[in-house]
């Protein structure tokens, strides 16, 4: 069993319970959520919760127990991806909003490994277990975009490799809160779970408690397009840690729309989700040596969104 705790905050006051948890459990189905609510698993300030619907004040504090996870076997399944470039020993996928990246307790059908395991058979990377076959990086849930897939082990060795040492070429496109007065900026933030919300990740100073575990991270941005409210711009990350781009936005007051978990609760403009799209991703082939990049062009949400922003000007 392990324990979570959530101190709500003003941005998420008001905010129905359920939407929260599956904000911050991202990994995990709704429908496992619910159960949670069901068998007791959620309290809210010492008193078991069973309504999803509980509106959240500020101040609450919300403790999670989540069942041990069961031994997980993923299965292939007869699931469409969007395959940008595929050869003997890697492909690159461009994956929609919505799918989960690999199985997890509540989740073990649906995801982008599950697919995988369909069109490429055996053909997977087994160095990171029989769970996630071939995952050499991620891409959040509600992240749309470019992600690299190792179909052997040497595939997958060298381009963990890359990860590493920060030399592939990783960009999004990301709409954020309020307007960016600077054309281009880096945030250099070491990144650790949040002591307040231990569903999130935070920047953590030095000094301060758990900056030992807290892992560097650096992401560069430019201003692509200024709509007052809004900003649209590009992301580079140099390295890639979980929600880096998500926190270190946050972390500079430049949360971005749609992200319910490090972003206010109010006006999305329409968005169904964060507003993070990975459009660009370049790196040398692990075999032939030879520098790839593709790029994924914006999904219809994003682009609806974006036009919403410009007619508003």
């Amino acid at each position: 069993m392990r324990r979570e705790e959530i101190y709500i905050t003003e941005d998420t006051q008001g905010t129905r319970l359920d939407l929260v948890l599956s904000a911050g459990l991202e990994d995990y189905s709704r429908s496992f959520i619910q159960k949670l609510f069901e068998k007791g698993g959620v309290s809210v300030n010492g008193q078991p919760c069973t309504s999803k619907k509980y509106k959240c004040s500020a101040g609450d504090l919300v403790e999670i127990e989540i069942p041990d996870p069961e031994k997980l076997e993923a299965e292939a399944e007869d699931i469409p991806i969007d395959v940008v470039y595929e050869d003997s020993d890697l492909l690159v996928v461009d994956k929609p909003a919505g799918m989960v990246v690999h199985p997890a307790p509540g989740n073990y059908s649906g995801t982008l490994v599950n697919a995988l395991m369909y069109h490429c058979g055996d053909q997977l990377s087994s160095i990171n277990g029989v769970i996630r076959p071939g995952i050499v990086h991620r891409i959040d849930k509600d992240t749309s975009g470019l992600l690299v897939v190792a179909k052997t082990d040497r595939a997958h060795t060298g381009l963990a490799r890359q990860l590493e040492e920060h030399s592939i070429s990783r960009k999004y496109q990301a709409i954020v809160y309020s307007n960016i007065k600077e054309d281009e900026g880096t945030v250099d933030e070491a990144i650790g779970r949040d002591p307040r919300n231990r569903l999130r990740n935070a920047v953590i100073k030095r000094g301060a408690p758990g900056f030992e575990s807290a892992k560097s991270a650096v992401t560069h941005f430019t201003v692509l397009e200024r709509f007052g409210k809004f900003t649209y711009i590009e992301a580079r990350l140099e390295t890639g840690r979980t929600h880096q781009i998500r926190v270190h936005m946050a972390y500079i007051k430049h949360p971005l729309l749609g992200d319910e978990l490090y972003g206010p609760s109010g006006n999305k403009e329409g968005a169904k989700r964060q507003m993070l799209h990975a459009g660009v991703l370049g790196f040398i082939h692990p075999v032939t040596g030879e520098y790839m990049e593709f790029e994924s062009p914006l999904p219809e949400d994003f682009r609806k969104v974006l036009g919403k922003l410009r007619g508003t000007r």
